[in-house]
């Protein structure tokens, strides 16, 4: 038997799995990364203390799994898209990695609205531009910090730098450029004259070479071998973006599909043979199998919204379920099970981290009075993280006809309570997947055709993927939830005028 290493790297965990080639997950080891935020929209990491992280976590998943590692065949890579990664000309980081949830750069995309930059770019790219995408960071730190880009020789994705860190090999990758307004979609290729519209044209040259997720770019090298665990010399596949992973983790294999993955961000995708051009969504990549787009709606609006209400405000719930031995997350459900959707009309925007609706909205609660407690507030953290979700999925609705049912992965899915609200608000049936590190696994599938292990996409699917369960919606709930996102999308279009106040 064979093993396939996949390394996740998310906005908050660097997570390492190996898994058989039936799919079966061996061990998996996750380190929290540090998150450093200078300044309100700010989000960085250290990308040395990354490096030790993600070896610290692969040496952990070796030695859990009590395999040998001489039997793992290859390694691979999902990480979050967006955000931006530079390693300068001495082989050091240029700067702190910027993750997928910094908005710094929200006046260059402003201005590049205002001043029709937007719609040129459009042409080439099929997309529109986003604050957290590489080329908006990369115009804030030319208008700000110069000499960051000066010195950088590469541009990277988190998942490529920590390929570099193993293979000492500058690749870039479709999946992950493709959705960053880095790639023209016509050509398929890195393109100056893009770069050009953006007034980045010096950037174009730090840009490495694009590879597909499956193709080798590199191997171990004895000093990663060292330092990780992973044997010396074995084939390492490019990797993709980790919504990609998590699709082809959960079976997204033809048009008729539609995948959720509910983590740091909402990400709502299928895949079609042709773009959407219509200017109805906002975002169309490459998908990681060759001869597809990745149709995506996403935002940083998801679930990582709750881990901060667990954060901030369930201190004492959660040392008492750990002292208990149980999880702080059964009382998260029990709290949230025991409220009606109908006998609770607090709505809670989920834009801790950002939004889907203005570059400026936050957080928000409306609707609290004094009767309302923490369950109540809980409730309607976990109702608005699935409006957002629905916004997205309503849009992608425009183009395509509803599915059979739609695919769930993340943190959500691991709660029934929760999967019930996005059937009952989405009245579709909701498929969760086995409970394993999706993204991990994804990584891993393409290591695993890499290696040899795989033909293709396909019949890694096929060997992998298991759904564990089918939540179906209840139809008695439709008016509720209903009524309850017109409340919403109400409250969002009222404050639409005050988001102004709240740059800082």
């Amino acid at each position: 038997m064979k093993y396939l290493m996949g390394i996740d790297n998310g906005g908050t965990f660097s997570k390492a799995a190996l898994f058989d080639e039936d799919g079966k997950q061996i061990s998996v080891a996750s380190v929290p990364t540090v998150t450093i935020t200078p300044k309100p929209g700010y989000t960085e990491r250290d990308m040395d203390e990354l490096w030790e992280v993600n070896a610290q976590a692969v040496r952990n998943a070796i030695e859990k799994s009590n395999i040998d590692p001489k039997d793992i065949a290859g390694v691979s890579f999902s990480g979050h898209g967006k955000g931006l990664y530079m390693v300068g000309y001495d082989g050091k980081p240029s700067y702190n990695g910027i993750i997928s949830t910094d908005t710094r750069a929200w006046a260059q995309v402003k201005r590049w609205h205002e001043d029709g930059t937007d719609k040129k770019v459009y042409e080439k790219t099929l997309q529109d531009i986003l604050a957290v995408q590489p080329v908006s960071i990369l115009a804030w730190f030319k208008e700000n910090m110069p000499e960051v880009i000066e010195r950088t020789q590469y541009i990277f994705a988190v998942k490529d730098y920590i390929r570099y860190m193993l293979t000492g090999e500058a690749y870039s990758e479709y999946t992950d450029c493709s959705g960053s307004n880095l790639v023209n979609m016509i050509t398929h290729e890195h393109d100056r004259e893009l770069m050009k519209l953006f007034d980045l044209e010096e950037c174009y040259d730090k840009l490495p070479p694009l590879r597909n997720a499956a193709d080798i770019c590199g191997h171990v090298t004895k000093e990663a071998s060292e330092k990780t665990g992973l044997p010396e010399g074995i084939p390492v596949a490019a990797g993709m973006f980790d919504i990609n992973a998590c699709g082809i983790a959960s079976g997204l294999s033809d048009e008729e599909q539609m995948c959720m993955v509910a983590g740091t961000w909402s990400i709502n995708e299928y895949i079609s043979k042709e773009p959407v051009t219509n200017g109805t969504v906002a975002l169309n990549s490459l998908f990681c199998m060759p001869g597809y787009y990745l149709i995506e709606e996403s935002s940083p609006t998801s679930a990582g919204n709750m881990e901060w209400f667990i954060r901030n405000l369930m201190s004492y719930e959660k040392a008492e379920a750990k002292e208990n031995g149980g999880s702080v997350y059964d009382i998260t459900n029990e709290w949230v099970a025991s409220i009606e959707p109908q006998d609770n009309n607090i709505i809670f925007l989920p834009f801790l981290n950002g939004s889907n609706e203005d570059p400026l909205a936050k957080g928000t609660f409306v609707g609290l009075t004094a009767y309302h407690n923490k369950k109540h507030m809980l409730r309607a953290v976990y109702e608005g993280i699935v409006f957002s979700h629905v916004t997205h999925v309503n849009k992608l609705l425009r183009n395509r006809e509803r599915p059979k049912s739609v695919r769930l992965s993340g943190g959500a899915a691991n709660s029934d309570v929760w999967v019930q609200i996005f059937a009952d608000a989405l009245q579709l049936p909701i498929d969760v997947i086995e409970d394993k590190e999706l993204g991990a696994q994804g990584a891993a599938m393409a290591a695993g055709i890499a290696a040899g292990i795989y033909k293709d996409y396909q019949d890694a699917m096929r060997c992998t993927v298991k759904i564990t369960k089918t939540i179906q919606p209840r139809p008695e709930y439709a008016d509720i939830y209903k009524e309850k996102y017109a409340a919403y999308r109400a409250v969002i279009d009222g404050l639409n005028g005050a988001w102004k106040y709240f740059r800082n």
